[in-house]
């Protein structure tokens, strides 16, 4: 290469900033060769290899585990490695085929298909409701222990039938960013918080959670799957996608 790419010591190697440099285009040569092997299998085979996803836990605990038993079943020869976070993921440097991601997206290159559109769910446990009276209409919210998603949480929007819109200002007793967390204070009777409706709907039904405000609709995030946007769909990344999109169409979540 006519530059040096490895600095070398007797206990480490690092890569120079032309080794790094050359990494990234040597990963992304790698990467279109899988491609076409991957576009060769699906002419003479079924998907195969490495299916490396991204998803925050909330979304990995929800709809996708039981869609990942059944995809997993029908293509035997995709090995899946699911890694949980939440941040902004580079798919080339990190070598990741798709990210889910919950709400707005950052600017990116990256190519993003909507999933869903999940609804967030104002909640509590039946308890608590039996030692606060359970709200009748958003200003009731006020006088309630709100577990927000952030500090700069301190409106929640809600819309009538009529269209008529309720932004209510309140203040919370405790900030939890993972909507995981959320779910077990809430079951804990911790106080009201929103819930994604797909981590909701379950236990509501049977009778752990109480969805409060049935007669306001709540605010609304759009679930998207993320990949790469410098080479075509790769089979086992296709079939994951439109299996996961199905799945939680079934669901009655899309």
């Amino acid at each position: 290469m006519g530059a040096l790419l490895i600095e070398r010591s007797t206990r480490h190697l690092r890569l120079t900033d032309s080794g790094l440099l050359i990494q990234r285009h040597a990963r992304r040569i790698l990467d279109d060769v899988g491609e076409a092997e991957n576009a060769l299998g699906a002419l003479i085979g079924a998907p195969r290899g490495d299916l490396r996803i991204s998803a925050p836990f909330t979304f990995a605990n929800g709809p996708l585990v039981p869609m990942l038993s059944v995809f997993m079943a029908q293509y035997p020869e995709v090995r899946v490695i699911l890694t949980i976070d939440n941040r902004n993921v580079d798919l080339l440097t990190e070598e990741i085929n798709v990210v889910i991601r919950i709400g707005p997206l950052a600017d990116s290159e990256q190519i993003a298909r909507r999933l869903a559109t999940v609804e967030l769910w104002p909640c509590a446990s039946p308890a608590y409701l039996a030692k606060h009276s359970a709200p009748e209409k958003p200003e009731d919210l006020s006088g309630h222990s709100i577990l927000a998603h952030s500090d700069r949480e301190k409106l929640w929007r809600f819309t009538n039938a009529s269209g008529i819109v309720r932004d209510v200002a309140l203040d919370s007793v405790a900030i939890i960013p993972e909507p995981a967390v959320v779910y077990t204070m809430l079951l804990a009777g911790a106080g009201v918080g929103w819930l994604p409706d797909f981590h909701a709907r379950d236990v509501i039904d049977q009778g752990s959670l109480v969805r409060i405000l049935t007669d306001w609709s709540s605010p609304s995030v759009e679930v998207h799957a993320l990949y790469p946007n410098h080479r075509s769909l790769s089979a086992k990344v296709r079939v994951f996608i439109d299996a996961l999109s199905a799945h939680i169409a079934g669901s009655g979540k899309s």
